[in-house]
């Protein structure tokens, strides 16, 4: 043996008596991954480790198959001491699966021959990827995926042990967990030391679904406070559970009004605190929208699919945002919303006889077989006809999934039997919309270009999608626009319109801020804004 070698090895013997006295000698080695990371070019690293110091650490991939691709020397790091183990950074090539299956073994090396003492397992998901199915389930987009994640597995019972949850994030930005019920009890005392942490998801997942919630819009103390409890006393019941016939038939209903047909099962996603003697309250994610993932029955057309929101009450379907994927044969919505109902996925093909050839026709029949926008008649749209304040505050609500049944308008203008009396208050609630000094809305007024690119830019901050723009960079986008003079209020609101690429000008150097805006015209920034803020696939 070489003398480096020799000394190198002597050092580390030395660390391993100090650290032997220091630490105590556990009966069963604790061992794991964590740091996994499964990149889209086909490579997996990360850290395995064990309590035990180990000569030999050496990793395997398997593929979903069971079929061992690859072996891999795990290369010793450091000594964590805050969590006692050792740490070993690994790569492996995961080839082109949708995930793989790694075992981490720890020996000793006598004679040659290695001893194995200790093996771990982790499935890690490709950045894109999905759980597959068979006992598995769906989910890997939107809102940070369940790819690279600690899997721990839940009971039909939805027990989450809180000490098991607390010590995987620790150690891991993601952890899933995987429920073989319906719902999950999960100990908010296992999250508080979290909530500030952006990098921390949480998925859920089961047969019918998943829930993807980032950490940080959990206000686990004002969920507390509702019931009267503490956070160690807390719990948030996750409910992702397929809807009973009855609801079932309803949606089906329904879309067949609209000559729609249903493309997935319809699931029940609830989040609720839990406090003494079974007491719940909503979780309020304020403008939060935290995505839900739901398996298609086959592959669908983004343009004509739609997510939808079903309300029992009324028997209708109202759009939710929703992005499709179809990935190795798994077809799935990622849908995204700020609140929990009963939602499923729909197919529409919907067109209007007045806007073959308009040059806004696909926005229009996009946005109609999203459930945005509705046509003047069952066959015409008007596309040129002006719209009115309140007509495009709808549109706008409509857009962005908002509920319209909580608050009402302090417009002394809107009656409560107002047909648009609920959006207007949703819009206003939402800071979307702004009243006139005398205290009136004027719903019935025509919109202007100038107030459409203003309350969309609004959505697109409520959505958490505007993008800033400085003074200067103000200046540099209305100048080539010999008009913009004759913008009144709303400058900053058109140029990051202009940079957001919602709007256009009239012409190339005209923006007609004051004209008056036209349905097509409205139709067309929704369009944008939802493509702007990956609400839709288009």
């Amino acid at each position: 043996m070489k003398p480096a070698v020799l000394k190198k090895t002597a050092q580390v013997t030395v660390l391993m008596l100090i650290i032997s006295v220091l630490v105590p000698v556990l009966a069963f080695a604790a061992s794991g991954f964590k740091n996994l990371n499964f990149d889209s070019n086909g490579t997996v690293t990360g850290t395995v480790y064990s309590d035990v110091y180990s000569v030999n650490a050496t990793v395997y991939a398997f593929d979903p198959s069971g079929n061992r691709i690859q072996v891999s020397d795990a290369t010793y790091v450091d000594y964590d001491v805050t969590s006692n183990v050792y740490n070993y950074n690994f790569t492996v090539t995961g080839g082109t699966y949708d995930y793989v299956r790694l075992q981490g073994p720890f020996g000793t090396s006598v004679d040659g021959k290695t001893t194995i003492t200790d093996s771990v397992y982790q499935t890690v998901y490709r950045n894109k990827g999905s759980i597959p199915g068979g006992g598995s389930t769906c989910c890997g987009g939107g809102g940070g995926g369940i790819w690279g994640s600690e899997i721990i597995n839940v009971n039909s019972d939805g027990s989450v042990d809180a000490d098991q949850l607390k010590n995987s994030f620790k150690n891991h930005d993601k952890v899933t967990l995987k429920l073989s019920g319906d719902i999950a009890l999960i100990p908010a005392k296992a999250l508080v030391d979290y909530v500030t942490d952006s990098k921390k998801v949480l998925s859920i997942v089961n047969d019918h679904g998943a829930y993807i919630i980032p950490l940080n819009v959990l206000k686990l103390q004002d969920l507390a406070s509702k019931l009267s409890v503490t956070t160690d006393e807390l719990k948030l019941k996750v409910t992702i559970a397929k809807a009973n016939d009855t609801t079932k038939d309803g949606v089906e209903k329904a879309a067949k009004a609209l000559s729609g047909t249903v493309a997935s099962n319809t699931v029940d996603f609830d989040i609720v605190g839990l406090g003494k003697d079974q007491q719940t309250a909503a979780l309020d994610l304020g403008n939060n929208y935290i995505s839900r993932i739901l398996p298609l029955s086959k592959a669908v057309d983004s343009s004509k699919a739609t997510g939808v929101l079903y309300n029992p009450t009324t028997g209708k379907l109202s759009f939710v945002p929703a992005v499709f994927t179809s990935t190795d044969g798994k077809n799935e919505a990622t849908l995204k919303r700020n609140g929990s109902s009963i939602y499923a996925v729909i197919e529409l093909d919907k067109t209007f006889s007045d806007i073959n050839g308009h040059w806004a026709e696909s926005y229009i029949k996009l946005l109609a077989n999203k459930l945005v926008v509705d046509g003047v008649t069952d066959t015409t749209f008007q596309p040129e006809r002006n719209i009115t304040r309140a007509e495009f505050a709808a549109l706008v609500v409509r857009a962005l999934g908002l509920d319209t049944n909580s608050g009402s308008s302090t417009f002394k203008d809107v009656a409560a039997g107002d047909w648009y009396a609920s959006v207007v208050a949703a819009a206003a609630n939402a800071k979307l919309v702004d009243g006139y000094e005398d205290g009136t809305f004027r719903p019935n007024a025509t919109i202007n270009r100038e107030e459409l690119a203003a309350m969309v830019v609004r959505a697109l901050n409520y959505a958490g999608a505007k993008p800033d723009v400085s003074a200067d960079k103000q200046t540099q986008l209305l100048a080539k626009f010999k008009d913009a003079s004759k913008i009144v209020w709303a400058k900053n609101e058109i140029a990051t319109a202009i940079d957001a690429g919602i709007i256009d000008g009239m012409t190339d150097d005209t923006l007609g801020a004051r004209d008056t805006a036209t349905r097509a015209q409205s139709a067309t920034m929704l369009k944008r804004l939802l493509s702007k803020a990956s609400f839709i696939n288009n």
